[in-house]
């Protein structure tokens, strides 16, 4: 097995499922573990994309995440982790778009 860094196995880091519903992408947390469980949420790290498949998958700053929601594709960089599901303008401040429009979120 490689070994990890001290620095890399204390960096903070989110349940996807959670995160999700903290940035107010989904209305529930349920919802945001049901999208991720069918393979319907990309994860981009380190110049690699791969599907999640596991609402328990860690996320940290700097991440991106795609997914289509009615219609639209929706990619954003994770740029807080948050610690509770607050406000818009808090949820907002939770990720940075990637070029895609978002209407808002989830309220």
């Amino acid at each position: 097995m490689g070994r990890l860094s001290a620095s890399r196995m204390t960096e903070p880091a989110c349940r996807i499922d959670v995160w999700l519903w903290r940035a107010r992408l989904f209305k529930t947390r349920t919802l945001a573990a049901s999208f991720v469980e069918e393979g319907r949420v990309r994860l981009s790290r380190a110049g690699s994309e791969t599907r999640v498949d596991k609402p328990s998958r860690m996320v940290k700053v700097g991440e991106g995440i795609v997914f289509a929601q009615d219609g639209r594709v929706i990619a954003v960089r994770i740029e807080r982790l948050g610690v509770r599901r607050g406000p818009p303008a808090e949820a907002r401040a939770l990720y940075a778009s990637l070029g895609e429009t978002l209407d808002g979120p989830a309220e």
